[in-house]
Protein backbone atom coordinates (compact mmCIF):
# COMPACT_ATOMS: atom_id res chain seq x y z
CA UNK A 1 0.00 0.00 0.00
CA UNK A 2 1.16 3.95 -0.33
CA UNK A 3 0.25 6.35 1.39
CA UNK A 4 -1.00 10.12 -0.64
CA UNK A 5 -2.34 13.03 1.23
CA UNK A 6 -3.55 11.00 3.88
CA UNK A 7 -5.19 8.29 1.65
CA UNK A 8 -3.65 4.48 1.27
CA UNK A 9 -3.77 3.90 -2.15
CA UNK A 10 -2.87 0.15 -3.84
CA UNK A 11 0.70 -0.33 -3.81
CA UNK A 12 -0.26 -1.02 -7.57
CA UNK A 13 -0.93 2.32 -8.51
CA UNK A 14 2.64 3.44 -8.36
CA UNK A 15 3.59 0.51 -10.59
CA UNK A 16 0.38 2.08 -12.73
CA UNK A 17 1.90 5.34 -12.36
CA UNK A 18 5.29 4.38 -13.49
CA UNK A 19 3.85 2.67 -16.68
CA UNK A 20 2.29 6.30 -17.69
CA UNK A 21 5.13 7.85 -17.08
CA UNK A 22 6.94 5.26 -19.62
CA UNK A 23 4.45 6.27 -22.15
CA UNK A 24 5.11 9.98 -21.46
CA UNK A 25 8.85 9.42 -22.11
CA UNK A 26 8.61 7.24 -24.97
CA UNK A 27 5.88 9.78 -26.86
CA UNK A 28 7.66 12.79 -25.67
CA UNK A 29 11.23 11.28 -27.29
CA UNK A 30 9.42 10.88 -30.39
CA UNK A 31 9.34 15.22 -30.45
CA UNK A 32 12.90 15.44 -31.68
CA UNK A 33 13.02 13.09 -34.41
CA UNK A 34 10.03 14.64 -35.85
CA UNK A 35 10.27 18.29 -35.80
CA UNK A 36 13.96 17.95 -36.98
CA UNK A 37 12.80 17.66 -40.60
CA UNK A 38 10.37 21.10 -40.04
CA UNK A 39 13.94 23.05 -38.43
CA UNK A 40 15.43 21.86 -41.24
CA UNK A 41 12.91 23.13 -44.11
CA UNK A 42 13.34 26.67 -42.17
CA UNK A 43 10.80 26.97 -39.52
CA UNK A 44 12.06 28.32 -36.06
CA UNK A 45 12.42 26.26 -32.95
CA UNK A 46 9.41 28.82 -31.26
CA UNK A 47 6.77 28.42 -34.30
CA UNK A 48 7.27 24.88 -34.13
CA UNK A 49 6.26 24.79 -30.39
CA UNK A 50 3.77 27.19 -30.76
CA UNK A 51 2.09 24.53 -33.57
CA UNK A 52 2.84 21.53 -31.38
CA UNK A 53 1.14 22.71 -28.70
CA UNK A 54 -1.97 24.16 -29.73
CA UNK A 55 -2.43 20.84 -32.03
CA UNK A 56 -2.23 19.10 -29.00
CA UNK A 57 -4.43 21.36 -26.65
CA UNK A 58 -6.98 20.95 -29.92
CA UNK A 59 -6.13 17.05 -29.84
CA UNK A 60 -7.21 16.78 -25.85
CA UNK A 61 -9.79 20.02 -25.51
CA UNK A 62 -13.13 17.44 -26.94
CA UNK A 63 -11.36 14.28 -24.65
CA UNK A 64 -11.00 17.17 -21.68
CA UNK A 65 -14.79 18.15 -22.19
CA UNK A 66 -16.33 14.47 -22.07
CA UNK A 67 -14.02 13.71 -19.01
CA UNK A 68 -15.12 17.09 -16.97
CA UNK A 69 -18.64 15.74 -17.66
CA UNK A 70 -20.04 19.04 -17.05
CA UNK A 71 -18.37 19.71 -13.90
CA UNK A 72 -16.68 22.97 -15.31
CA UNK A 73 -16.22 24.31 -11.93
CA UNK A 74 -13.04 21.84 -11.38
CA UNK A 75 -11.35 23.92 -13.81
CA UNK A 76 -12.20 27.24 -12.50
CA UNK A 77 -11.03 26.40 -8.98
CA UNK A 78 -8.22 24.83 -10.24
CA UNK A 79 -7.45 27.97 -12.38
CA UNK A 80 -4.14 28.88 -10.66
CA UNK A 81 -3.09 24.91 -11.25
CA UNK A 82 -4.25 25.69 -15.33
CA UNK A 83 -2.71 28.84 -15.64
CA UNK A 84 0.95 28.13 -14.17
CA UNK A 85 0.69 25.09 -15.95
CA UNK A 86 0.48 26.93 -19.53
CA UNK A 87 2.51 29.80 -18.19
CA UNK A 88 5.14 28.42 -16.28
CA UNK A 89 5.34 24.64 -17.53
CA UNK A 90 4.60 24.84 -21.63
CA UNK A 91 5.61 28.75 -22.35
CA UNK A 92 8.19 30.16 -20.29
CA UNK A 93 10.12 27.13 -19.69
CA UNK A 94 10.68 27.13 -23.71
CA UNK A 95 10.82 30.73 -23.91
CA UNK A 96 14.19 30.62 -22.00
CA UNK A 97 15.12 27.51 -23.56
CA UNK A 98 15.60 29.02 -26.60
CA UNK A 99 17.38 32.39 -25.07
CA UNK A 100 19.90 29.66 -24.02
CA UNK A 101 20.55 27.57 -26.95
CA UNK A 102 21.49 31.39 -28.53
CA UNK A 103 24.35 31.11 -26.02
CA UNK A 104 24.97 27.64 -25.42
CA UNK A 105 25.02 23.97 -26.84
CA UNK A 106 21.93 22.20 -27.12
CA UNK A 107 23.23 19.34 -25.42
CA UNK A 108 24.46 21.68 -22.43
CA UNK A 109 20.88 23.30 -22.25
CA UNK A 110 19.18 20.05 -22.46
CA UNK A 111 21.31 18.78 -19.73
CA UNK A 112 20.71 21.67 -17.52
CA UNK A 113 17.23 21.39 -17.66
CA UNK A 114 17.19 18.11 -16.89
CA UNK A 115 18.43 19.00 -13.60
CA UNK A 116 15.20 19.62 -12.41
CA UNK A 117 15.02 16.31 -10.22
CA UNK A 118 18.47 17.81 -8.05
CA UNK A 119 16.48 20.32 -7.80
CA UNK A 120 13.37 19.27 -6.27
CA UNK A 121 15.44 17.33 -3.66
CA UNK A 122 17.15 20.17 -2.76
CA UNK A 123 13.80 22.10 -2.38
CA UNK A 124 12.33 19.27 -0.26
CA UNK A 125 16.10 19.02 1.92
CA UNK A 126 16.16 22.71 2.54
CA UNK A 127 12.39 22.78 3.71
CA UNK A 128 11.61 20.11 5.92
CA UNK A 129 15.15 20.67 7.11
CA UNK A 130 15.74 16.71 7.13
CA UNK A 131 18.56 15.14 5.03
CA UNK A 132 17.44 12.75 2.40
CA UNK A 133 18.58 9.29 3.00
CA UNK A 134 21.61 7.75 1.29
CA UNK A 135 19.64 5.99 -1.28
CA UNK A 136 18.29 8.56 -2.94
CA UNK A 137 20.92 10.94 -2.78
CA UNK A 138 23.07 7.85 -4.62
CA UNK A 139 20.15 7.74 -7.08
CA UNK A 140 20.35 11.22 -7.80
CA UNK A 141 23.94 11.36 -8.59
CA UNK A 142 24.10 7.92 -10.55
CA UNK A 143 21.06 9.56 -12.50
CA UNK A 144 22.48 12.63 -13.20
CA UNK A 145 26.03 11.38 -14.00
CA UNK A 146 24.05 8.66 -17.09
CA UNK A 147 22.06 11.59 -18.09
CA UNK A 148 25.34 13.70 -18.91
CA UNK A 149 26.74 10.76 -21.24
CA UNK A 150 23.56 10.19 -22.59
CA UNK A 151 22.65 14.07 -23.15
CA UNK A 152 26.73 15.39 -24.37
CA UNK A 153 29.15 12.40 -24.34
CA UNK A 154 32.08 14.27 -25.42
CA UNK A 155 30.57 17.79 -25.81
CA UNK A 156 32.01 20.98 -25.83
CA UNK A 157 30.90 24.23 -25.86
CA UNK A 158 31.69 27.95 -24.73
CA UNK A 159 29.59 28.74 -21.47
CA UNK A 160 28.52 32.18 -21.59
CA UNK A 161 26.98 33.67 -17.69
CA UNK A 162 23.74 34.84 -19.87
CA UNK A 163 23.31 31.39 -21.63
CA UNK A 164 23.70 29.70 -18.12
CA UNK A 165 20.90 31.73 -16.32
CA UNK A 166 18.55 31.09 -19.25
CA UNK A 167 19.09 27.06 -19.12
CA UNK A 168 18.74 27.75 -14.99
CA UNK A 169 15.55 29.59 -15.28
CA UNK A 170 15.01 25.91 -17.91
CA UNK A 171 15.59 23.55 -14.60
CA UNK A 172 13.27 25.87 -11.90
CA UNK A 173 10.68 25.74 -14.83
CA UNK A 174 10.87 22.15 -15.19
CA UNK A 175 10.85 21.90 -11.93
CA UNK A 176 7.86 23.93 -10.86
CA UNK A 177 5.97 21.61 -14.16
CA UNK A 178 6.30 18.70 -12.09
CA UNK A 179 5.01 20.26 -8.95
CA UNK A 180 2.20 21.59 -10.46
CA UNK A 181 1.15 18.53 -11.74
CA UNK A 182 1.29 16.30 -9.13
CA UNK A 183 -0.99 18.77 -6.71
CA UNK A 184 -3.95 17.38 -5.78
CA UNK A 185 -6.70 17.58 -8.77
CA UNK A 186 -9.56 18.55 -6.95
CA UNK A 187 -11.65 17.07 -9.52
CA UNK A 188 -9.40 18.10 -12.40
CA UNK A 189 -9.01 15.23 -14.53
CA UNK A 190 -5.17 15.27 -15.76
CA UNK A 191 -6.60 15.43 -19.41
CA UNK A 192 -8.09 18.88 -18.36
CA UNK A 193 -5.15 20.39 -17.27
CA UNK A 194 -3.20 19.05 -19.98
CA UNK A 195 -5.45 20.73 -22.67
CA UNK A 196 -5.97 23.72 -21.07
CA UNK A 197 -2.52 23.81 -19.70
CA UNK A 198 -1.09 23.32 -23.40
CA UNK A 199 -4.15 26.00 -25.41
CA UNK A 200 -2.75 28.71 -22.90
CA UNK A 201 0.75 28.01 -23.86
CA UNK A 202 0.73 27.71 -27.09
CA UNK A 203 -1.61 30.99 -27.54
CA UNK A 204 0.99 32.85 -25.34
CA UNK A 205 4.33 31.13 -27.37
CA UNK A 206 2.27 32.41 -30.18
CA UNK A 207 2.20 35.93 -29.12
CA UNK A 208 5.93 36.42 -27.99
CA UNK A 209 6.63 35.32 -31.85
CA UNK A 210 4.71 37.61 -33.17
CA UNK A 211 4.97 40.56 -31.42
CA UNK A 212 9.05 39.48 -32.15
CA UNK A 213 10.76 38.32 -28.91
CA UNK A 214 12.35 35.27 -30.42
CA UNK A 215 12.79 34.16 -33.25
CA UNK A 216 9.35 32.99 -35.61
CA UNK A 217 9.12 31.72 -39.37
CA UNK A 218 7.95 29.00 -40.66
CA UNK A 219 7.60 26.96 -44.28
CA UNK A 220 4.62 25.51 -46.27
CA UNK A 221 6.48 23.12 -48.63
CA UNK A 222 7.49 20.11 -49.01
CA UNK A 223 10.09 18.55 -45.76
CA UNK A 224 12.32 14.87 -45.91
CA UNK A 225 11.18 12.82 -43.36
CA UNK A 226 12.12 9.12 -42.94
CA UNK A 227 13.71 9.14 -46.27
CA UNK A 228 10.72 10.83 -48.75
CA UNK A 229 9.17 13.99 -48.98
CA UNK A 230 6.15 14.35 -47.01
CA UNK A 231 3.74 17.65 -46.35
CA UNK A 232 5.18 20.39 -43.92
CA UNK A 233 1.68 18.86 -41.57
CA UNK A 234 2.91 15.57 -41.73
CA UNK A 235 5.50 15.64 -39.04
CA UNK A 236 3.81 18.39 -36.91
CA UNK A 237 0.54 16.36 -37.04
CA UNK A 238 2.62 12.88 -35.52
CA UNK A 239 3.96 15.42 -33.08
CA UNK A 240 0.78 17.62 -31.98
CA UNK A 241 -0.79 14.35 -31.43
CA UNK A 242 1.91 11.65 -30.02
CA UNK A 243 5.02 13.74 -28.52
CA UNK A 244 2.33 16.27 -27.02
CA UNK A 245 -1.21 15.67 -26.77
CA UNK A 246 -0.55 11.84 -25.31
CA UNK A 247 2.51 12.92 -24.08
CA UNK A 248 1.23 15.24 -21.66
CA UNK A 249 -1.58 14.21 -20.75
CA UNK A 250 0.32 10.53 -19.59
CA UNK A 251 2.79 12.92 -17.82
CA UNK A 252 0.55 14.68 -15.75
CA UNK A 253 -1.44 11.80 -14.80
CA UNK A 254 1.97 9.93 -13.27
CA UNK A 255 2.91 13.14 -11.76
CA UNK A 256 -0.16 12.71 -9.99
CA UNK A 257 0.17 9.36 -8.84
CA UNK A 258 3.69 9.03 -8.36
CA UNK A 259 4.48 12.61 -6.33
CA UNK A 260 6.70 15.53 -8.35
CA UNK A 261 10.07 13.55 -6.74
CA UNK A 262 9.78 9.82 -8.73
CA UNK A 263 7.87 11.76 -11.77
CA UNK A 264 10.98 14.14 -12.32
CA UNK A 265 13.39 11.34 -12.02
CA UNK A 266 11.36 9.12 -14.38
CA UNK A 267 10.72 11.68 -16.87
CA UNK A 268 14.60 11.35 -17.27
CA UNK A 269 13.71 8.54 -19.55
CA UNK A 270 12.73 10.58 -22.42
CA UNK A 271 16.69 11.56 -23.06
CA UNK A 272 17.09 8.08 -23.43
CA UNK A 273 14.09 7.51 -25.78
CA UNK A 274 15.08 10.71 -27.93
CA UNK A 275 17.94 8.58 -28.27
CA UNK A 276 16.81 5.65 -29.28
CA UNK A 277 14.42 7.79 -32.02
CA UNK A 278 17.50 9.05 -33.17
CA UNK A 279 18.94 6.30 -33.76
CA UNK A 280 15.93 4.24 -35.29
CA UNK A 281 14.38 6.88 -37.38
CA UNK A 282 17.19 9.51 -38.71
CA UNK A 283 20.39 6.96 -38.38
CA UNK A 284 22.41 8.99 -35.61
CA UNK A 285 25.18 6.95 -34.18
CA UNK A 286 24.37 5.65 -30.53
CA UNK A 287 27.48 5.76 -28.78
CA UNK A 288 28.57 2.93 -25.92
CA UNK A 289 29.09 5.89 -23.84
CA UNK A 290 24.98 6.58 -24.46
CA UNK A 291 24.08 3.03 -23.88
CA UNK A 292 26.22 3.20 -20.66
CA UNK A 293 24.43 6.79 -19.63
CA UNK A 294 21.03 4.94 -20.05
CA UNK A 295 21.40 1.89 -17.94
CA UNK A 296 23.02 4.74 -15.33
CA UNK A 297 19.68 6.61 -15.68
CA UNK A 298 17.68 2.85 -14.91
CA UNK A 299 19.57 2.35 -11.97
CA UNK A 300 19.01 6.03 -10.52
CA UNK A 301 15.57 5.53 -10.60
CA UNK A 302 15.31 2.15 -9.33
CA UNK A 303 17.45 3.50 -6.17
CA UNK A 304 14.92 6.49 -5.58
CA UNK A 305 12.22 4.36 -6.14
CA UNK A 306 13.22 1.61 -3.91
CA UNK A 307 13.43 2.90 -0.58
CA UNK A 308 10.25 2.36 2.14
CA UNK A 309 10.56 3.53 5.23
CA UNK A 310 8.44 5.75 7.08
CA UNK A 311 8.00 9.58 6.01
CA UNK A 312 8.60 11.34 2.69
CA UNK A 313 8.37 15.19 2.05
CA UNK A 314 7.26 15.95 -1.45
CA UNK A 315 6.54 19.39 -3.23
CA UNK A 316 3.43 19.72 -5.31
CA UNK A 317 1.29 17.62 -2.83
CA UNK A 318 -0.87 18.58 -0.12
CA UNK A 319 -3.36 18.16 2.61
CA UNK A 320 -6.18 19.75 4.40
CA UNK A 321 -5.22 22.58 5.93
CA UNK A 322 -4.31 22.68 9.64
CA UNK A 323 -1.73 19.88 11.57
CA UNK A 324 -2.35 16.79 11.42
CA UNK A 325 -1.89 13.68 13.33
CA UNK A 326 -0.35 11.05 10.72
CA UNK A 327 1.89 8.36 11.45
CA UNK A 328 3.96 9.94 14.41
CA UNK A 329 4.63 12.50 12.38
CA UNK A 330 3.15 16.65 12.24
CA UNK A 331 2.69 17.15 8.91
CA UNK A 332 1.89 20.52 7.56
CA UNK A 333 -0.79 21.90 4.94
CA UNK A 334 0.88 21.72 1.55
CA UNK A 335 3.73 19.24 2.71
CA UNK A 336 2.80 15.80 2.31
CA UNK A 337 4.79 13.07 4.09
CA UNK A 338 4.16 9.34 2.13
CA UNK A 339 6.15 6.26 2.54
CA UNK A 340 8.25 5.91 -0.43
CA UNK A 341 10.58 7.27 1.87
CA UNK A 342 12.97 9.44 1.58
CA UNK A 343 14.47 10.56 4.67
CA UNK A 344 16.46 8.80 7.67
CA UNK A 345 13.53 8.45 10.60
CA UNK A 346 13.85 10.42 13.59
CA UNK A 347 14.20 8.44 17.10
CA UNK A 348 10.60 8.68 18.47
CA UNK A 349 10.11 11.60 20.94
CA UNK A 350 10.26 11.12 25.09
CA UNK A 351 7.42 11.68 27.04
CA UNK A 352 4.90 11.16 24.12
CA UNK A 353 1.22 11.27 25.43
CA UNK A 354 -0.51 7.88 24.59
CA UNK A 355 -3.21 8.42 21.65
CA UNK A 356 -6.69 6.14 22.09
CA UNK A 357 -6.86 3.86 19.13
CA UNK A 358 -9.35 5.35 16.55
CA UNK A 359 -11.66 3.69 14.08
CA UNK A 360 -10.25 3.83 10.58
CA UNK A 361 -11.78 6.34 8.16
CA UNK A 362 -10.38 8.15 4.48
CA UNK A 363 -8.22 11.07 6.39
CA UNK A 364 -6.91 8.83 9.42
CA UNK A 365 -6.45 5.31 8.04
CA UNK A 366 -5.24 2.56 10.50
CA UNK A 367 -2.71 -0.42 9.81
CA UNK A 368 0.48 -0.23 8.09
CA UNK A 369 2.05 2.78 6.12
CA UNK A 370 3.81 1.53 3.38
CA UNK A 371 4.37 4.16 1.36
CA UNK A 372 9.21 12.85 -17.89
CA UNK A 373 11.88 15.74 -23.82
CA UNK A 374 13.65 15.77 -27.54
CA UNK A 375 17.34 16.36 -27.61
CA UNK A 376 16.15 19.11 -29.82
CA UNK A 377 13.37 20.64 -27.88
CA UNK A 378 12.38 20.21 -24.44
CA UNK A 379 9.03 19.77 -23.06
Amino acid sequence: MTRKSGVITPKSSTSLGLLFALIAAATFGMSGAFIKPILEAGWSPAAAVTVRALIGGIVLAPVAAVALQGRWSALWRARWRVLTMGFVGVAATQLVYFAAIERLSVSTAILLEYMAPLLLVGFVWATSRRIPKAVVLVGSVVAVAGLVLVVSPGATGSFDLLGLGFAGLGTIGCAIYYVVAARPSDGLPPVALAASGLLIGGVMLGLVGLIGLVPFSATFGEVRMLGTSVEWWVPLLVVGVFATAIAYAASITASEMLGSRLASFAGLLEVIAAALYAWLLLGERLSIAQLIGGALILIGIGFVRSEKTSASVEPGSSVESGPTFESDVFVESDIFLEADVFFEPEPPATGSVELAPREASPIFPTGPSLSTGPLELPR
